[in-house]
């Protein structure tokens, strides 16, 4: 053994150049020559991890509190970004299928050092912000559930690096169950809460025809105008981590790569389970939003956290006859089982991207002791100096929300560009209508980014 490879041993970062998440990559087998419905359950779960970045903590602030602000409006910004989250999640999973390489790793191994470096910067700090709503979603929801100060809680969440360990042990077919799990008790809550809410379906529908009022300024800015509300939604459902981490997990089917039938029938079911877990979470999304215009339109203003819609949920003056302890309880237990579910896929990804990029491993508890302080420092620091006021955390929130937009198209471009070239994807390159609509959501996205950055900082042109 050389003096290299016994410094590599006792090294908690390692140099590698494996397969993305080597430990799990190729490792759920796929019934050969069965029924499509047996292969796509096969196939199913990788979905369902990428689902869980559309209905994280981030997307409850940012629609609930479009649907108060706004009523139904934003309704069609959801819909327009669930739109792009699945084509943009159809290149991802096709690129690590077709290539066996996930999206760090193909940009890491296409771009020269200074493209490769700023790239990985963004991505990690989008990350970070990813785990900013998940610490303060966490933690809220504990608190709310149990009474306990706002501080020990944020400490607490800390220890979640804990629980995620312990599942990676049960297997990776075992965390896309847990995560299935979580996902539908999350669906099921904000089903039942719209049902005790009877929306008024004809304004609910008349919300997802685009109106050009839904980027107007409308005299309103920072927080509480329709263009910042609209980059969070933007922002908290089309997540630029999804993309890397798709573009992974959708390697943990084992494959034949040198059967070219295979290859496209995995892309199909990648396909499928893709847009029917994306669906879903189109759907939470909705029913998010069509819970604050329901229950919560007209009292904005008092719905500045989430401690308030928590209490405004028991309140009869707010949420009416439903009101309940009970409805306010499962609001509570929702929110822990989105903080959680984020983490997983969180912690995943950070793993995909350090690897990808940078061509280090650095051991899972480790990865995420580092980006969780990173993410404890604003909101313990927030949390200090405002004495514990989830108002301001839950600002935190939005504004990390508006960054996941501003970061998107960064890891949007190299993915449209690597799935479009046919020097890289072969005969799997996307066809020009998806190269050119990808194109479009990208110049769009990044007009209305500015557009936002504008408004922030010059708002006397745009009243």
């Amino acid at each position: 053994m050389d003096n290299s490879e016994k410094k590599s041993r006792h090294s908690l970062i390692e140099h590698t150049g494996e397969k993305s998440l080597s430990e799990v990559n190729g490792s759920i087998e796929v019934p050969k020559g069965a029924p499509f419905w047996r292969r796509l359950m096969a196939f199913s779960g990788p979905g369902a991890l990428v689902a869980v970045g559309y209905m994280d903590p981030g997307n409850w602030v940012t629609s609930v509190a479009g649907g108060a602000s706004y009523h139904y409006l934003l309704l069609s910004v959801i819909l327009i970004s669930s739109l792009i989250a699945m084509l943009l999640q159809y290149m991802a999973g096709k690129l690590g299928i077709v290539k066996q390489e996930d999206l760090a790793q193909a940009t890491g191994n296409r771009t020269n050092k200074f493209g490769r470096y700023s790239l990985w910067i963004m991505t990690e700090l989008a990350l970070v912000a990813t785990d900013i709503a998940e610490v303060v979603g966490g933690a809220i929801a504990l608190s709310l559930l149990f009474g306990w100060p706002l501080l020990v809680t944020v400490f607490m969440t800390a220890f979640d690096v804990v629980l995620l360990l312990g599942l990676m042990k049960f297997g990776f077919r075992k965390i896309e169950a847990i995560v299935m799990t979580l996902i539908l008790t999350i669906l099921f809550v904000f089903l039942y809460l719209t049902i005790l809410s009877k929306p008024d379906m004809g304004a609910l529908f008349g919300g997802y025809l685009p109106r050009p009022k839904t980027l107007s300024p409308s005299g309103l800015h920072g927080l509480q105008s329709p263009l910042f509300l609209t980059a969070g939604i933007i922002g908290a459902t089309v997540m630029p981590h999804n993309l890397y981490l798709h573009s992974s997990i959708s390697q943990t089917r084992k494959i034949d790569h040198d059967n070219p039938e295979e290859v496209r029938d995995a892309v199909k079911l990648m396909t499928w389970d893709s847009n029917i877990q994306l669906t879903l979470a189109f759907v939470v999304n909705t029913l998010l939003l069509v819970v604050g215009a329901a229950l919560f339109f007209g009292h904005a203003s008092e719905l500045d956290s989430f401690k308030a819609m928590y209490n405004a949920l028991g309140d009869s003056h707010i949420a009416g006859a439903i009101a309940s302890p009970f409805l306010s309880t499962l609001f509570a237990l929702a929110l822990l089982a989105s903080g959680q579910n984020s983490t997983i896929t969180g912690t995943l990804t950070g793993e995909i991207i350090m690897e990808g990029f940078l061509h280090l491993r650095v051991p899972m508890w480790l990865r995420r002791v580092i980006t969780r302080g990173i993410a404890l420092a604003p909101v313990l620091a927030i949390t200090i100096i405002y004495g514990g006021n989830e108002y301001q955390l839950d600002n935190l929130i939005t504004a990390t929300q508006v960054f996941l937009s501003v970061a998107l198209p960064f890891s949007m471009a190299p993915l449209i560009y690597f799935t479009s070239s046919k020097k890289i994807m072969g005969e799997y390159a996307n066809s020009k209508w998806i190269t050119w609509t990808g194109w479009i959501c990208f110049a769009v996205l990044s007009v209305i980014n500015v557009w936002l950055v504008l408004d922030q900082f010059f708002p006397q042109y745009f009243g």
